[in-house]
């Protein structure tokens, strides 16, 4: 399940995905051309992976771009709440997306406002909750910083999928439907 986030440089994009999959934050920016990380998840009461892309927040790069929206399942829309033009970048990708998926009713998209923890906002909650009604879209602000709404973004996001039932799996704790088949591995009989 490809899981695709958009978003202008230095809005805390490699930062949310950071926190979720390794639980870790760092103070240093360091940009990002493209990464991919995997998580595993429960759904449908069996295992699959979360495959999350880690977009480049300059737009060099529209062919990757373009690329990364026609793979995506869900995408995440980033802008940090200290800089109102980082949500004005958001723009022309989610037109994007728009123009490349068609109806996107049925794609699960979350609008996120990061850096929630900063003092010196430029934007408010409400600002960004209107322009996720306008998109048609879920909301939430988050900070990867202190850790606040990044486990409840990636499940609100699963959320929203209708076609399959997907779950995050509480503290990375196997299904016993897993544990019985990790314990049958390697364990072969010959009659």
């Amino acid at each position: 399940y490809r899981v695709v986030v958009f978003g202008a440089a230095g809005v805390g994009k490699s930062s949310l995905v950071l926190r979720f999959v390794r639980g870790t934050f760092r103070e240093t920016y360091i940009p990002t051309i493209e990464d991919t990380y995997r998580q595993v998840i429960s759904c449908d009461k069996s295992i699959c992976t979360l495959q999350i892309t880690d977009t480049t927040g300059s737009h060099q790069f529209p062919a990757m771009q373009r690329l990364s929206i026609s793979k995506g399942h869900a995408f995440i829309l980033v802008y940090s709440v200290t800089s109102r033009q980082s949500m004005e970048d958001l723009q022309p990708i989610f037109e994007e997306i728009c123009q490349i998926k068609g109806d996107i009713q049925k794609i699960p998209i979350m609008l996120v406002g990061n850096k929630s923890d900063e003092t010196q906002r430029e934007l408010a909650a409400s600002e960004g909750q209107a322009l996720a009604s306008k998109w048609k879209c879920s909301f939430m602000e988050t900070s990867a910083k202190m850790n606040y709404n990044v486990q409840e973004l990636f499940q609100e996001l699963l959320n929203l999928e209708k076609r399959r039932t997907v779950s995050l799996q509480v503290d990375g704790k196997k299904s016993k439907q897993q544990k019985k088949k990790d314990k049958l591995q390697g364990k072969c009989s010959v009659m």
